[in-house]
């Protein structure tokens, strides 16, 4: 991707930027873990009629395919969008990309990722914030001189006291960053394995973000209490738009407690409102009590809320690749076209299937598609035949 053209919006494309020639991935396994590792033990599948299962019949609020969306010859009276495939690790693609050059991000990050813990800074690059500060993240294991430890004023221990000079980011009901980090860590141990993976990602989101940008960021249950407390110290809370719960019915409920089947996808902007939301461009959807609205109402439907029901790809029909972490088009299709414009560049670093591009693609916008994964490069350039691929 070449640096944005003089005069022309950051995020969108441009007629001279050039064009990566095709190179054949290698083929390696998928790590366990990794976007295309194989479903683990316990996986159910739905029974057939069931929610969630080919032939269901979808909840309230369902979002249905529209004519011209992916998988159809195209979106009506739009050109389709380029699409770049690379194979390599997110962040060092990512570090390579220049600044605002993307209108929306769409990260879908796997969470057991099996990397070791290390000593690291993370960058802060807030536009009021200078621009070489730090702030240090010691590891677990190394809490740092003893001179920097110490206890607070409610007892509990400060591993990560903030070391004298450097920046600390602001978040969570005003704690610092570090102090929050060192709060979650004496819950869950495992938050420093997460942490210390995604967080240099969503900084290097921040700087990829036009400045009228939008991340959308794909979690399950077990994860979003995490991101967010990073997100708001690498954004700021009042960049936080929505927090989107998408919900389906598929798969095994347990008979001890209430049956997790909902993700999370968190909404940060780069710029409060100045950011792109095309709301007539969104596909409406059913009331739930037609009877209460008009006749006129309910022909047009209602704008989606920020729960949204859809069910998982199905097992069987066009939208199915075989992939294990595909996500619906219906899903990407309304981000998409709430928070992009034909022409604009569309980032996805955890790109699995490339449900995100081929969506992107059909409505006109160009896609930046990563992956680490030779699978996933695989399946990407069978469901997208006519993108360029390159190593990364």
């Amino acid at each position: 991707m070449s640096p944005v053209a003089e005069g022309v919006s950051p995020g969108r494309r441009t007629t001279s930027d050039p064009v990566a020639e095709p190179v054949e991935a290698p083929g390696a396994e998928a790590a366990p873990g990794s976007r295309g590792a194989a479903p683990g033990p316990g996986a159910v599948e739905a029974a057939p009629g069931s929610p969630g299962s080919p032939g269901a019949a979808p909840g309230p609020g369902a979002v249905e395919p529209a004519p011209g969306s992916p998988g159809s010859p195209g979106s009506p009276g739009v050109a389709p969008g380029a699409v770049e495939i690379v194979h390599g690790e997110a962040l060092d693609v990512a570090r390579t990309l220049p600044d605002s050059a993307f209108t929306l991000i769409y990260l879908d990050p796997p969470f057991n990722t099996g990397r070791t813990q290390e000593r690291h800074a993370v960058s802060s690059r807030r536009a009021d914030r200078p621009a070489g500060t730090t702030q240090e993240m010691p590891d677990a294991g190394d809490p740092g001189p003893a001179e920097l430890r110490g206890t607070n004023t409610d007892d509990t221990p400060d591993l990560l006291r903030s070391v004298p000079g450097r920046e600390v980011n602001h978040g969570f009901h005003g704690h610092r960053y570090e102090r929050v980090r060192e709060l979650l860590h004496a819950y869950d141990d495992r938050f420093d394995d997460y942490g210390d993976f995604l967080m240099p990602r969503l900084e290097e989101a921040w700087r990829l973000l036009a400045d009228d940008g939008t991340l959308y960021l794909h979690l399950d249950y077990r994860e979003a209490h995490y991101a967010k407390v990073m997100l708001d110290a690498v954004f700021g809370r009042d960049c936080f738009l929505n927090e989107i719960i998408w919900a389906y019915d598929y798969g095994a409920k347990p008979r001890t407690r209430w049956p997790t089947k909902h993700d999370t996808i968190l909404v940060y902007v780069k710029t409060p409102g100045a950011h792109v939301f095309n709301v007539d461009d969104i596909e409406r959807e059913p009331y739930m009590a037609p009877s209460l609205v008009s006749a006129a109402k309910r022909e047009r439907g209602k704008l989606p809320t920020d729960v949204w029901w859809h069910t998982i790809v199905p097992t069987t029909g066009r939208e199915k690749t075989g992939y294990p972490t595909q996500k619906p088009e219906g899903i990407l299709r309304r981000i998409v076209q709430a928070s992009s414009r034909p022409g604009d560049r569309v980032l996805d670093l955890f790109a699995g299937s490339g449900t995100a591009g081929a969506v992107a693609a059909a409505l006109g916008r160009d896609a930046l598609l990563v992956d680490v994964s030779a699978e996933a490069v695989r399946v990407m350039r069978q469901r997208i035949p006519h993108a360029t691929v390159r190593e990364g």
